[in-house]
C-alpha cells in the first residue's frame, strides 16, 4: 500500500487531483485536500485517532522479526521521542524513507542483535511515518497494549519510542518532520489515553545525546501544539511533571538526583549511574522525609520536589553543580564549575524563558522540573 503521509512528493500531489493545496515546508509539502484546506487542517484534528497514515511494516518490506515479539497491556504512560543520528539527508522522498527505515532494522537486528527494530515508528525527515518494530500499528489502532521495545533502557514496556531521521545535536530537525511528529503524538495521546505532558526525550532516561540538543528546545513548541489538538487546556495540564527516574535510568538526570543528595550529606558518586549507593540514599532520603519507598528506588514527583533547593547568583556547591551539569549536556552552558556564576545565571533564564517561566535565572522548583527533563503548566500558557 502506497502511504496516505502529510508530507508528500509533488507526484502523489498530483495523484491526489482537483481539490488538494500543497503547503510549501521544510523538504516537502503539506497536502490538504478539500475541507481540510478550507477548515486550516481542522480534519486532521478530526480524524486523530485514526492511523492510516502510518506505512505499516509490510508496506515498506520489512524484514519479518528474528524471534517472537511480547506485548504489554495497560502499561503505556508516555512517548520517549528519539533521532537516528544518521547524518541530515535532504533527500525527502518516500524511497528514502524506506530505505532509512531498512537501514534502521538491519542495524538494530544484526549489529546490535534484537529481535526487529527497536523502535514502534519512525519519521523521515521528508514527514513519512512508518511503523517501526512489527505488530506497533496494530496496537496503536487498539489503544490497550504495545509491543514491548527496545528503544529506551527502562522504558519499553510503557513508553512509545518514536525515531525520528537524523542528527540534531547541532541542527533542528525540517518542518515536514516536525509536523508528522506532532500528528503522531495526537494519534498516539489519542489512542492511549495521556496528554502532551508525557512526551519526554531519551536522554531524560538514558545516558545519550539523543534526541539532540536543538531538538529538545523545540519539545515545549511540541507539546503545546499537541495539547491543543487534543484539546487540552493549561488547566488540565499538572502543575509539575517530572521525568520517572528508578534503577534503570542513566544519565543526566540521574547525576541530578546524586548531586542534590550529596547536598544533603550523603556520601555517594555522582557518575550518573543509578546503583546500589544511589538506591541505598533514595530510601534513606524518603524515608527521612516521610515519603513512600519503592524497592526500583523511584524518584516520584514528591521526592524530587524535596530534593531541591533554591540556588542563586553567589551560592556554590553540589546543588549549583546538579543544575549546572545538566545546562551543559543540553548546550545551555560551557561548563560547570561549582559556581553560581553569570554564564549560569544567564543559562538558567534561557532555560525558564523556554519553557515559559519568569526568566528570573534563579533555581526555584518549576526551573529544577525543567531544567531535569520534566514538564511544567507553564510551557502551556506561552503563546
Amino acid at each position: 500500500m502506497r502511504p496516505g503521509p502529510v508530507y508528500v512528493s509533488r507526484r502523489t500531489a498530483l495523484k491526489a487531483g482537483a481539490g488538494a493545496v500543497l503547503v510549501a515546508g521544510g523538504g516537502g509539502a503539506l497536502l490538504l485536500g478539500g475541507s481540510a484546506a478550507a477548515d486550516g487542517g481542522a480534519s486532521l484534528h478530526r480524524t486523530a485517532d485514526d492511523p492510516s497514515y502510518v506505512v505499516g511494516t509490510g508496506d515498506w518490506g520489512a524484514r519479518p522479526p528474528g524471534g517472537t515479539l511480547s506485548v504489554s497491556s495497560g502499561t503505556t504512560t508516555k512517548i520517549v521521542v528519539h533521532h537516528t543520528a544518521f547524518p541530515n539527508t535532504t533527500d525527502y522522498s518516500y524511497e528514502a524513507a524506506v530505505f532509512m527505515a531498512r537501514k534502521i532494522q538491519d542495524l538494530h537486528m544484526d549489529d546490535n542483535g534484537w529481535i526487529d527494530s527497536g523502535q514502534h515508528f519512525t519519521i523521515s525527515r521528508g514527514g513519512y511515518v512508518l511503523e517501526g518494530r512489527h505488530g506497533s500499528l496494530e496496537a496503536l489502532a487498539d489503544g490497550g497494549h504495545q509491543v514491548v521495545s527496545a528503544h529506551a533502557v527502562g522504558e519499553n514496556r510503557r513508553a512509545i519510542g518514536i525515531e525520528n531521521d537524523g542528527h540534531y545535536v547541532n541542527d533542528t530537525p525540517p518542518p515536514a518532520l516536525v509536523f508528522s511528529l506532532q500528528r503522531l503524538c495526537v494519534t498516539i495521546g489519542t489512542q492511549y489515553g495521556f496528554g502532551a505532558d508525557r512526551i519526554f526525550g531519551h536522554w531524560d532516561f538514558n545516558d545519550t545525546q539523543c534526541p539532540g540538543a536543538l531538538f529538545y528546545r523545540e519539545f515545549p513548541a511540541l507539546r503545546r501544539q499537541v495539547a491543543q489538538v487534543l484539546g487540552q487546556g493549561p488547566d488540565e495540564i499538572p502543575e509539575r511533571t517530572w521525568p520517572d527516574t528508578y534503577t534503570s535510568s542513566k544519565g543526566g538526570t540521574v547525576e541530578m538526583a546524586q548531586r542534590l543528595l550529596r547536598a544533603y550529606g550523603y556520601e555517594l558518586k555522582a557518575d550518573g549511574a543509578y546503583g546500589p549507593a544511589t538506591l541505598e540514599a533514595v530510601h534513606t532520603f524518603q524515608r527521612t522525609m516521610g515519603l513512600p519507598t519503592a524497592d526500583d528506588g523511584t524518584l516520584d514527583n514528591a521526592t524530587w520536589e524535596a530534593l531541591t533547593v533554591p540556588v542563586s547568583t553567589g551560592h556554590s556547591g553540589e546543588a549549583v553543580l546538579a543544575v549546572q551539569q545538566m545546562l551543559v549536556r543540553k548546550l545551555h552552558l560551557a561548563k560547570a564549575t561549582g559556581k553560581y556564576n553569570g554564564p549560569t545565571t544567564k543559562a538558567v533564564a534561557e532555560m525558564q524563558e523556554l519553557h515559559g517561566l519568569p526568566a528570573t535565572g534563579a533555581m526555584d522548583v518549576a526551573t529544577w522540573c525543567a531544567t531535569a527533563g520534566g514538564v511544567v503548566r507553564e510551557e502551556f500558557m506561552t503563546a
